[in-house]
């Protein structure tokens, strides 16, 4: 009962519920709705069905829009409670963060009575800091569901994409001002910089093969969602996958060269410095981890363009290496380095074609739990979709739903995709795309396995 009245918050946290009719912003989808600040300025919301099924829901980014959000009316109707903060004091101080979800839970609970059931839950940054609670704060939530999370952990996810962004500039833009880290203060030209160049190399024969070179290295997916946010199929054959990985790099609508850009600045001036490094890095090694689909495409556009693979690799290796600050690992470690270390259940969801959270990253949370003897509270699910974060509202909601089982019974539920995705397809009428997958394994472990 202890994990329930956490007294420090509860007393501290004293705050007036406000009725649907009287919510600020009029937009409150339960039976009551309370809003307020953390000590630290940070927003949060909650919204409180009267039929509550006791379970409580606390995302990193909830009072951004939360309130009316499809899968928020999905979970209300369901009787959960949903709620949580936003990143906008925070940013990518992530310990920060996970330490906010525990008060921000504690604002609920002084507002609400005690939960039967809290869970952290999130995607994208938000599915990092739900891993992060599950770790950090095992007293005070009872499950985890990270969603699109960067689960290879703040500084190993953040050497993954230094090595994307060292091969192309390597290999294409060498002689050009293209900054790879020391991201200066004008973000989005720096950002449109990156975009163009890597556009105009995608119309010659050896800058597609280059890039689907750096996007191996990078782990990126092979598929990308369409500049207008349109769906593509899944691609096939070499130039189908090339276009995938540009489309992931450089051409969708939330491209992997403008986060690497913009969350580097921000990291980089949090830490006071350079917090990545790939010095002993053998990238043709990395390149050798590639997918078979991505290796295969590489090897034909390398080809076809007439250029020498091996030839490349030297380049890559002979290249001055970027070094690291100690400060500034040191401050991405505290955000957050995963050690497999788990007491509660937790349940992920990652998409096969997200190119920020990339998948490959899974491997990496899903070993080292294993390596600490902490499998059986981890489940692992794979949805077939490409961009960051494209859930439908049933996918989302059938993982909620799976873990609010296994707490009740003290047991995992079937979480195979075909039940999934009838879970899915029951929760909003939209066919689920859940699938059995096996992630590469992820090429920048932190700390690296032996």
């Amino acid at each position: 009962m202890s994990k329930r009245f956490w007294t420090g918050l509860a007393v501290a946290g004293l705050v007036a519920t406000l009725p649907a009719t009287a919510h600020a912003a009029s937009s409150c989808p339960a039976d009551t709705c309370t809003e307020g600040q953390l000590a630290d300025g940070t927003p949060y919301a909650f919204a409180k069905p009267a039929r509550w099924n006791g379970a409580v829901l606390v995302d990193l980014d909830f009072a951004a829009g939360g309130l009316t959000s499809p899968l928020t009316a999905s979970l209300v109707h369901r009787g959960y409670a949903v709620g949580g903060t936003t990143r906008t004091v925070t940013s990518w101080n992530i310990a920060r963060a996970i330490d906010n979800q525990a008060e921000a839970l504690g604002k609920f609970e002084a507002a609400f009575g005690p939960a039967r059931y809290a869970i952290a839950e999130g995607r994208s940054m938000g599915g990092m800091v739900a891993a992060g609670v599950a770790q950090v704060h095992p007293g005070r939530f009872d499950a985890a569901i990270p969603m699109c999370g960067g689960l290879g952990g703040a500084v190993g996810q953040w050497n993954q994409k230094l090595d994307t962004v060292f091969t192309l500039k390597t290999l294409l833009f060498r002689d050009t001002a293209l900054p790879v880290t020391g991201i200066p203060a004008d973000v989005p030209g720096t950002q449109q910089q990156w975009l163009a160049a890597v556009t105009s190399a995608q119309a010659t024969p050896a800058g597609r093969a280059r890039i689907a070179l750096a996007a191996a290295i990078g782990q990126l997916p092979g598929w990308g969602v369409a500049a207008d946010g349109s769906p593509t199929s899944v691609p096939s054959g070499a130039d189908g996958v090339e276009q995938g990985m540009y489309l992931a790099l450089a051409g969708g609508p939330l491209p992997y060269l403008g986060q690497a850009v913009s969350s580097r600045r921000a990291i980089e001036q949090l830490a006071g410095g350079n917090p990545s490094w790939n010095t002993g890095v053998d990238y043709a090694r990395q390149f050798g981890l590639a997918a078979p689909e991505q290796h295969d495409a590489v090897r034909r556009l390398y080809a076809r363009a007439g250029l020498d693979l091996q030839a490349d690799f030297a380049r890559l290796a002979a290249a001055p290496r970027v070094t690291a600050d100690p400060a500034a690992v040191a401050y991405l470690r505290k955000g957050i380095v995963f050690t497999g270390s788990l007491r509660i259940p937790v349940l992920t969801v990652n998409g096969t074609g997200d190119q920020i959270s990339t998948v490959a990253q899974q491997s990496s949370y899903g070993s080292l739990v294993r390596r600490a003897g902490n499998e059986p509270l981890l489940r692992q699910t794979y949805v077939q979709t490409a961009g960051h974060c494209t859930y439908t509202t049933g996918e989302q909601q059938a993982a909620i739903d799976r873990m609010l089982t296994r707490l009740r019974t003290g047991h995992w539920p079937d979480t195979s995709p075909r039940t999934m995705n009838t879970l899915s397809a029951a929760a909003d009428g939209v066919a689920g795309r859940y699938l059995s997958y096996v992630p590469p394994r992820f090429n920048r472990m932190y700390p690296p396995t032996p």
